[in-house]
């Protein structure tokens, strides 16, 4: 199982704008196309140590370094996690109860472990595009109805 860390602070003004000019640079050198990039680090003792990183680590760490800068806190996930079902419902933006009558119904595949209920995230990712292309369509279909009813939308 994967435990999940969540700041408590978003990042301080600083890091927001360190996280801004690294990710413009990280940005330019993604411009490259190459399929990795060596990126050089130094230690607290100046100690050069390189390391060699793949092109998909690197937009993903843009995409952190982005949303650092914009002030925002990241949390990463694998796939592959298996959530409880308190962090799937933090991750869905409902109550732990609500969470646990869609998985009774079946709206999410969940197992237990032991007694407790265990939620791939996944299954919590697929839910949340499906209920998400279900209100899309209905906001479309509403404001269709308005545009036929000349409402002035």
């Amino acid at each position: 199982m994967v435990s999940l860390v969540r700041p408590t602070t978003p990042p301080s003004a600083e890091e927001a704008a360190l996280a801004r000019a690294s990710s413009r640079v990280l940005s330019a050198v993604l411009q490259t196309r190459a399929g990795s990039q060596r990126i050089d680090f130094r230690d607290e003792q100046g100690a050069v140590h390189s390391v060699t990183l793949p092109a998909p680590a690197l937009r993903l760490l843009l995409d952190v370094l982005t949303e650092i800068g914009q002030g925002h806190t990241v949390t990463l996930i694998p796939l592959h996690a298996e959530l409880t079902t308190q962090e799937a419902a933090d991750l869905l933006q409902v109550s732990r109860p609500f969470l646990i009558q869609l998985l009774e119904k079946g709206e999410i595949p969940f197992h237990r472990v032991g007694r407790h209920r265990r939620v791939r995230y996944q299954d919590v990712l697929a839910y949340k595009q499906r209920i998400d292309a279900a209100r899309s369509q209905a906001l479309d279909e509403l404001a269709a109805q308005a545009q036929a009813l000349g409402m002035g939308y």
